[in-house]
């Protein structure tokens, strides 16, 4: 299976060429919401980063940790 199955469901082969190519209105669209994920990421983290400066229980500390950098 592929780790890209939306582009490749969207791709087409143009006329006289070996590769395939997706149309801008859809990469447009990957575009939009891989701004919106990673714009809910950082506010998640930015939220994580504040909870934990008000927790001292480490594990809680190393689960954060683990989860924001691996």
């Amino acid at each position: 299976m592929s780790d890209t199955p939306r582009t490749d469901a969207e791709a087409f082969l143009p006329h006289d060429s070996k590769y395939r190519v997706c149309d801008a209105d859809f990469a447009r669209q990957l575009e939009r919401e891989l701004n919106a994920a990673n714009d809910r990421i950082k506010r998640l983290e930015e939220v994580g980063d504040e909870l934990l400066r008000d927790n001292e229980d480490m594990a809680n500390i190393n689960r954060w940790h683990k989860a924001k950098y691996e």
